[in-house]
Order: structure tokens, then sequence, then C-alpha cells
């Protein structure tokens, strides 16, 4: 039986069985989940309908994430898998699927703040960032940009300590074979920091 991607075979909202009025369509194929692992780059291509390809990602270990309130990209190891919402299962097996929280390396990130506004991050001990002395004909440049846009999320800053930084991945490495994402920053942080210490609340209860 191959796998397929209709809702006939499944019940009304109401709980009412539905009439098989046709049978599995070739079109209504699908396939066995990637379960990319994280590991050395290995990526299959697999022919599509209409010729087409899809990259199958079965191991990757790093991907393109970007910074959004300092609007930058970086390529980035990624080390662990520390949450996912619809599988538990997937963060034991350290498995990279869409919207995974994972941990990446925050060393490129940290060495574009420090020389962006010349100002050092991640010193244990300090909730905001070190500014430094500057060149005189960078100085004004450089006061320009601390004025208009260092601002630093303390939370963020805790993490830069610790040189990971938590993150999600947007992209699909089953379909796409990448595995690109985006820092987590602000609510969205607060939130699934909250998250990871009642799960690590419960582990400690049991």
């Amino acid at each position: 039986m191959a796998i397929t991607r209709d809702s006939r075979h499944k019940r009304r909202h109401t709980g009412g069985r539905r009439n098989a009025y046709k049978k599995k369509r070739k079109y209504e194929t699908g396939r066995q989940a990637a379960m990319t692992k994280l590991g050395g780059k290995r990526i299959h291509l697999v022919r599509t309908r209409g010729g087409n390809t899809k990259h199958r990602a079965l191991r990757l270990e790093e991907g393109n994430f970007s910074w959004g309130s300092e609007a930058i990209t970086r390529k980035t190891r990624i080390l662990d898998v520390v949450y996912n919402a619809s599988n538990n299962e997937l963060v034991r097996t350290k498995t990279l699927v869409k919207n995974a929280i994972v941990l990446i390396d925050a060393t490129p990130f940290k060495t574009w703040f420090e020389n962006h506004y010349k100002a050092s991050i991640g010193v244990k001990g300090q909730s905001e960032p070190t500014l430094e002395a500057v060149d005189a004909k960078d100085a004004a440049a450089v006061e320009k940009r601390r004025k208009e846009e260092l601002e630093l999320d303390a939370k963020l800053n805790e993490q830069f300590v610790t040189g990971r930084l938590m993150a999600s991945i947007s992209s699909r490495p089953g379909q796409s074979g990448r595995a690109d994402g985006y820092i987590l920053e602000g609510k969205e942080l607060e939130f699934y920091t909250r998250k990871l210490s009642q799960k690590k609340g419960r582990k400690a209860k049991h």
C-alpha cells in the first residue's frame, strides 16, 4: 500500500464515516519522511512528478541563520536540537524539521557585532555591551551606528556568554536539503525559554 496524501479515508468532523466514492490516485501519493539527523552533510536527490527534483537531506550540521533585529545572515554550525512542539522523540533523536528549536554557534554573530559597533558582548557579569575605543577616522561613523542601532536584548546577551544561541529552523530540510532559520528574540525567545525550563522542572520531579 502506497503512502497517500488524500483525506477521503478520514472520518467527518462529526465522527461519521465517509463513503469511498473513488480509489487512490497516483497524484495523491506521498513518500516516507526524511527524518533529517544532526551530523555530517548527506543529501540525496529525489526525482519527483514532472521530472522535478527534491533535495532530501539525510544529515546536516550547518545552515544560514538570520538575526532579524540586526538584518544580517551568517552561516553557522547547528550544535543541538532542544525543543520540538510536535514530538519529544524528535528532540531525543536530534531530528531537524521545520520549526524545530536548535542551538547554534554564536561566534559568527558575535564577531560581526563587535566589528560593527566596536563593542564587546557576551562578557560574564555584564548585561549590556561594553563600548571600546575607536580610531579618530572611524569615530563619527561608529558613533552614528551606536546611536541609531545599538540595542541588545538582555536575554540574548546571556546566550552570547554561553556561546550558543537559540534559533528556529524555517526551511524544510527534507524538501530543500537545507536547515536555514532565524535567531529567537523578544517574546518568542521568552516563550521557548519558559517551555524549556518547564521541561527541565518536570524531569527533576521524576
